[in-house]
């Protein structure tokens, strides 16, 4: 299984881009999708998660102006950006949780990571 990310670069200050990320690979199905990023010198942080569902949550940092979003069919998950900030400068992740079965059937759940795609915001 393997989680891409694509979308990222450089962009100014209340400007907008759209992150995707697509799951690939012998899956079952997909339960969770998150968003991380991680800004140079800081830990990794959860930005926004989505269910199997829908059912969203976000950061207090980014609420009102990220959307996150899925498309089950395409095991693709999005997220929105917009009104960016300097602040929001990071490379974000793309983690899932993934149940996927073996030759012989048995059934697994393992949460993968994506290898990051970089967005900076700058003037």
């Amino acid at each position: 299984v393997q989680l891409v990310e694509s979308g990222g670069g450089l962009v100014q200050p209340g400007g907008s881009l759209r992150l995707s990320c697509v799951a690939s690979g012998s899956i079952l199905s997909i339960g969770g999708m998150h968003w991380y990023r991680q800004a140079p010198g800081k830990e990794r942080e959860l930005v926004a998660s989505i269910g199997s569902g829908g059912t969203t949550n976000y950061a207090d940092s980014v609420k009102g102006r990220f959307t996150i979003s899925r498309d089950n069919a395409k095991n693709t998950v999005y997220l929105q950006m917009n009104s960016l900030k300097p602040d929001d400068t990071a490379t974000y992740y793309c983690n899932a949780d993934i149940f996927t079965s073996n030759d012989y059937g048995r059934v697994s759940l393992m949460n993968y990571w994506g290898k990051g795609t970089l967005v900076t915001v700058s003037s």
